[in-house]
């Protein structure tokens, strides 16, 4: 492969930064939603002593569940297209630096996962 001009470089360098940026936003919301769901189930299994509200089809356990299940997902879909973009951009510029934000959306993961298994866990 021919040697890129400075300028060419310097571009994949910034697309390579926005592809972080991004990812770093799918890390931010995946995180306020785990905790969110995490917080609401806590406050109303410590607080009120309550973890299912009886009559109601969503209680605070059911609620968790979701939001919690949902910053997953939402990490998940973020980590695909980050990986899908990477590889892309890596496909023109092998010499491209790595990045280790994948790192940082791996303990995150693992972090949700175990405040999902909590949830799940607790009655």
């Amino acid at each position: 492969m021919a040697e890129l001009d400075v300028g060419t470089k310097l571009a994949f360098d910034r697309t390579r930064a926005a592809y972080d940026r991004t990812m770093m936003a799918w890390i931010r919301t995946a995180t306020s939603l785990i905790s969110f769901g995490f917080a609401i189930f806590k406050f109303f299994q410590l607080e009120l002593g309550i973890a299912r509200q009886e009559g109601r089809l969503v209680g605070a356990r059911e609620f968790a569940i979701l939001m919690v299940g949902v910053g997953l997902l939402a990490l998940l879909m973020g980590a695909v297209e980050y990986r899908q973009n990477m590889q892309l951009l890596r496909a023109q510029d092998p010499d491209l630096p790595r990045s280790r934000i994948g790192l940082l959306a791996s303990l995150i993961f693992i972090l949700g996962v175990f405040a999902l298994i909590l949830v799940l866990l607790r009655k």
